[in-house]
């Protein structure tokens, strides 16, 4: 299985439906919640496409597109900033961050390290010297959470919950 990675800072129709693919196949077990329904991730997807610095990587299996990672840049006066829990320490927001708002792989290439080189895909080449991801801590029992801190991320913050989303823990690393 080779696994032929493809970037994308705007999305063709064919691009947006591979990538709505994948989503609705990964999150399949939770597109009952509203915050994880086809309907709510495109209107994420939407706004972040028309943020600063949005990039996407696509792995692809042959023709079969197998998981995503996107992000974008977070600047110092992004409205990322105001929904954490916890006051930021002075000058943290000096310098902008990389944030990646997804990550998802089918299962048929669940630990086969895909997800991983999406990710060091999409950071190679980036400007900003951070990156920062979310993750639901009880995802996967801890799981997912503990695949990010084997990558290097530490958690630093949360974001507080809201009516359709579990509390997320913000976490962040070097890009390099």
């Amino acid at each position: 299985m080779t696994v032929e990675f493809r970037h994308f800072t705007a999305l063709a129709p064919e691009t947006r439906r591979a990538l709505l693919d994948v989503y609705a196949e990964v999150r399949a077990p939770l597109l009952h919640e509203p915050n994880y329904r086809v309907e709510a991730f495109t209107d994420r997807l939407d706004r972040h496409l028309a943020d600063a610095g949005f990039a996407l990587v696509l792995g692809f299996d042959g023709a079969a597109p197998i998981g995503y990672a996107y992000g974008n840049t977070v600047e110092a006066d992004d409205r990322y900033w105001q929904r954490m829990a916890e006051p930021l320490p002075d000058g943290f927001t000096a310098t902008p961050v990389l944030a990646i708002k997804e990550i998802g792989v089918r299962a048929p290439w669940r630990g086969t390290g895909a997800a991983r080189r999406m990710h060091d895909a999409l950071l190679a080449g980036r400007a900003e010297s951070r990156v920062m991801l979310m993750v639901n801590p009880l995802a996967g029992d801890g799981k997912v959470r503990r695949l990010y801190e084997s990558w290097g991320y530490t958690p630093f913050n949360s974001q507080p919950a809201s009516a359709v989303s579990p509390e997320l823990t913000v976490m962040i690393r070097p890009t390099s």
